[in-house]
């Protein structure tokens, strides 16, 4: 833009008239005032006219919205968290005390039947057998060390 200046710079799109900003205006406030326009973005107003005052005054409703309120979904999903149903407080003292006071029971020891094949102990790599009516694990099935031998 070499020896160009910002009144001579050409703008996209037609030339509107100043007076019909301002009617445009004065008819959107009067309709956005009156409560008489389609909601934003909604279908019927996306039929409306680029330059129809409703399609202005739905867009100052929405914009006044944005400003009080924020994110129409955000303040949805607020009303939505404030009304769902919560315990009271008797009953979320007595959650809590219940909760507080069980105690899960201790772990049964692991014992082999009889009749029944031997079983593994959890986490080791031990199986326990019934033999003669006591509780044994048999050698070959113990972990062993191994050392290492040279060669001969």
């Amino acid at each position: 833009m070499s020896g160009s200046s910002a009144a001579t710079v050409a703008h996209d799109g037609p030339h509107i008239d100043p007076g019909d900003v301002v009617q445009l205006w004065a008819d959107a406030r009067g309709l956005y005032y009156a409560g008489f326009f389609p909601q934003y973005a909604s279908p019927a107003w996306l039929d409306l006219d680029p330059d129809d005052p409703k399609r202005l005054a739905a867009a100052l409703d929405a914009a006044e919205k944005w400003r009080k309120y924020g994110d129409e979904e955000a303040l949805i999903q607020w009303f939505k968290d404030c009304t769902r149903n919560r315990p009271t407080g008797a009953e979320a003292a007595e959650s809590a005390r219940r909760a507080a006071a069980y105690v899960p029971p201790p772990a049964r020891p692991v014992h082999a039947s009889p009749g029944w094949p031997p079983i593994r102990v959890p986490g080791t790599d031990k199986w326990r057998h019934l033999i003669d009516g006591r509780q044994a694990d048999l050698p070959h099935n113990r972990t062993r060390t191994y050392k290492q031998q040279e060669a001969a």
